[in-house]
């Protein structure tokens, strides 16, 4: 009998056969990939043809095609859609998946080829210089020039530090899914109708009246509505402790194990830190130039939210409370004034927002930018809460982009863009196929917040850079880039959800399909930095800690030392990290933001400097500025640093000051 993830799929743009596919294929299908995956990359090893680019570099590029077919596949379902039948195959398949990264970088004969094509490279031009460059980084930054205890020693370290990455994840998505708070019909009492209808539909899911769960397009409604102060500290509380409960899934432990681990990979590579280790091939190189930009940033953002804070405790000392203002009331007092000074009411405003009138409004500035047309299609799909387009431009395919925006149990929480298959030329013209993943709040129809449209904004921009990426090699394919890079088009898209013709044409009423007022939306535009002094420190916070866990030795405790740099920060009594240790996925589910998170905020620098290029051109939807940014950014993925690619684009590095202009934070000139 053969395995359909084994199999050529005979559907629609190669899409995998959702509807054949069993969790119980996962197991053998992983184990036939990697069989064959071990066999080429021996074959590639052994070859006794002298080392060229073709038959090592390019040779490897396609050694992994069933297994990179088969996790696509897997580890899409397994965030999105996770069962315990995946979740347990997900922490079997750690530690072998790492073993496997391992034995390829610690072939020694493997390497002496890529440091044979290396040392004859004078010949190699363009991506394929590039991905030589990249390759032979990857394995000596994997341990490739180590030898003997050092070696066996880095590979043991990966294999754990792999399997405590699935641990946090596990861990963070049991808690979850775990906590909740029933509602009485009393409790309703000043909610708008959007967040009781949530309430209720995240209630049913479980068989209960309305609840409060700890998804964020939940909570945080909630948290801005409810007058009943003891049921925002509830809620709040139960948000900031999760992995932190001193249970089963509690975090706390795997968080300092991942940082002793990580601090003990840099020094057997050579390194003083684990953030010198990560930064060296990012844009910012160095943890010196990451502080920089966020203490340049922190003290104007720490004044504007103290004067904020100053405001908002005055409003609930007026409704009769002694205070302090309080991290569960920012909120709710931020909601109030937001009415009162902008004379915007979100449960006013979100009925204008619904996801299909947002998703055309998506569409609508890719197909003006770029000329890309989205036809939907009727494909089966792994839930039923997904949906799929295919992506074309003058009639010819370009990708197809599968959209899953529905908050439930059985997804991680957050929002992310990820590739089931990746665009490349290597081997035939394979086209990606692309996933956005969100939380929204389920509802008929599902309205969105201003903030949630900008979230289905940003992911969609990650979406394009998958999508219009035109490069012969998958390893530097789309949003293959310097992490600290990979934000510029996803946060850059989030530009044109302020466009005022976009909201004119797309921010239409679901019930009477009447455009948004002109005068509202004039307030919520005018309205864009407001609370940014909040939003900015809860941002900065986290990067900042981040970076303190990983640019000095481990710290025993990590909690202690996050106290320790809030409290050296001045932190906001009444402002908690976005994302504090025991939850903080961006840094411990994986390598991939640890160290990192700052780059949201690196990135930001270089987004608010592009879209100043639209601006300068006189129009937002400027044919040559666009066709510039598809060149030398959204179609160039990873084949030049991030720093030629922005220089080519923009013909200069930006300062920070558009970023603190973007979010309101310089002083009156």
């Amino acid at each position: 009998m053969g395995n359909v993830l084994m199999d050529v799929w005979e559907t629609p743009f190669g899409l995998p056969p959702f509807g054949a596919i069993s969790d119980a294929d996962f197991a053998p299908a992983f184990e036939a990939a990697l069989a064959e995956a071990r066999a080429n990359v021996a074959s590639i090893a052994a070859d006794p043809e002298p080392a060229t680019f073709a038959n090592t570099i390019a040779a490897l590029e396609l050694a992994e095609g069933a297994l990179d077919r088969v996790s696509g596949v897997f580890y899409n379902l397994a965030g999105a859609d996770s069962t315990d039948a995946r979740e347990a195959l997900q922490r079997d398949l750690a530690p072998v998946m790492s073993a496997f990264a391992s034995e390829v970088t610690n072939n020694k004969a493997l390497f002496a080829r890529v440091e044979a094509v290396w040392a004859a490279r004078d010949g190699l031009v363009g991506e394929e210089l590039r991905v030589l460059t990249l390759y032979r980084q990857m394995f000596v930054r994997a341990g490739a020039l180590l030898e003997g205890a050092e070696a066996e020693r880095l590979t043991a370290v990966k294999a754990r530090l792999a399997v405590l990455g699935t641990a946090f994840s596990q861990n963070l998505l049991a808690e979850e899914r775990g906590w909740f708070m029933e509602l009485s019909e009393d409790d309703l009492d000043g909610l708008p109708d959007f967040v009781v209808a949530s309430a209720r539909a995240a209630g049913a899911e479980k068989g209960l009246g309305p609840v409060v769960t700890l998804n964020r397009s939940l909570i945080v409604p909630f948290l801005q509505f409810s007058p009943r102060r003891e049921l925002r500290r509830k809620a709040y509380e139960a948000w900031g402790l999760r992995g932190a409960n001193g249970n089963a899934s509690d975090n706390r432990g795997v968080a300092a194990e991942i940082l002793d681990l990580r601090a003990e990979r840099a020094a057997l590579l050579g390194y003083d830190s684990f953030a010198d280790y990560k930064l060296e091939p990012e844009m910012a190189k160095t943890p010196d130039a990451v502080r920089g930009l966020l203490v340049r940033v922190w003290e104007p953002a720490k004044a504007k939210a103290m004067s904020d804070a100053a405001v908002l405790e005055a409003m609930l000392r007026a409704d009769g409370l002694a205070g302090p203002l309080e991290p569960w009331d920012w909120r709710y007092y931020s909601e109030k004034r937001r009415r009162a000074e902008h004379d915007l009411d979100e449960a006013v405003l979100k009925p204008y927002l619904s996801l299909d009138a947002m998703l055309g409004a998506q569409f609508d500035c890719a197909n003006r930018l770029f000329g890309l047309e989205f036809r939907a299609l009727d494909v089966p799909l792994y839930h039923p809460d997904a949906r799929a387009w295919e992506v074309t431009r003058r009639g010819e395919h370009v990708a197809v982009f599968i959209g899953d925006y529905f908050a439930r149990a059985s997804k991680r929480s957050g929002a992310w863009c990820s590739a089931m298959r990746s665009q490349r030329k290597l081997g035939g013209d394979q086209r990606p196929i692309v996933v956005n993943v969100c939380n929204f709040a389920k509802g008929d129809p599902a309205l969105l917040s201003y903030d949630d449209a900008r979230t289905l904004f940003h992911e969609f921009g990650h979406a394009l850079h998958q999508m219009l990426s035109d490069v012969t090699y998958g390893f530097i394919s789309g949003t293959s880039v310097a992490r600290d890079f990979v934000e510029l088009p996803s946060q850059l898209y989030e530009h044109w959800l302020e466009v005022p013709d976009v909201l004119s044409r797309h921010a239409r009423h679901h019930a009477t399909g009447a455009p948004m007022p002109a005068d509202m939306l004039q307030r919520l535009l005018d309205a864009g930095t407001y609370d940014q002094g909040f939003a900015t420190v809860e941002f900065l916070s986290s990067a900042l800690v981040d970076l303190a866990f990983h640019e000095g030795p481990p710290p025993a405790d990590p909690m202690q030392k996050q106290a320790e740099v809030l409290e050296a920060l001045g932190m906001p009594r009444a402002i908690r990290m976005r994302h504090a240790t025991p939850h903080f996925a961006h840094i411990f589910s994986g390598d991939g933001y640890s160290s990192g998170y700052y780059s949201y905020m690196w990135s930001e620098v270089m987004d608010a400097d592009a879209f100043a290029a639209f601006e300068e051109a006189g129009d937002p939807f400027d044919p040559v500025t666009a066709a510039a940014l598809e060149k030398h950014i959204l179609s160039a993925g990873g084949s030049e640093p991030a720093e030629v690619l922005y220089t080519r684009f923009r013909g200069r590095m930006p300062g920070v000051e558009p970023l603190l202009k973007g979010r309101g934070l310089l002083e009156p000139a």
